[in-house]
């Protein structure tokens, strides 16, 4: 599955649109991790922790993604993007989303 954030993909034709297509994860630190966060942001600096927790995130929002255009018949994604927000006080919501489409070779 190709996946891209431009809305076309050079050299391959939109020869349909499936709709929107999304991934979603909702991801939490557990209390040892967000101790250690705290203590780290008391000195400043990036905070690891939390940058690890969100790249997996996006990660995993992506393959979910895939999965969600697979399953409406699409080769490709374009349009490519993400959004975030935080649930509380401990959870991170990741989205990515985009356009499903089938794709051609020129």
């Amino acid at each position: 599955m190709i996946v891209v954030t431009t809305e076309n993909i050079a050299g391959y034709t939109v020869k349909e649109v499936k709709g929107q297509a999304f991934g979603l994860i909702v991801r939490s630190r557990g209390i040892g991790g967000n101790i250690i966060a705290g203590l780290r942001s008391l000195v400043g600096g990036e905070i690891h922790e939390y940058t690890a927790m969100l790249e997996d995130a996006r990660k995993q929002s992506i393959d979910r993604l895939v999965i969600n255009a697979a399953a409406m018949g699409a080769n490709a994604i374009v349009m490519m993007r993400f959004d975030s927000s935080e649930m509380g006080q401990s959870m991170s919501e990741v989205v990515a989303y985009g356009t499903a489409v089938v794709i051609e070779k020129n």
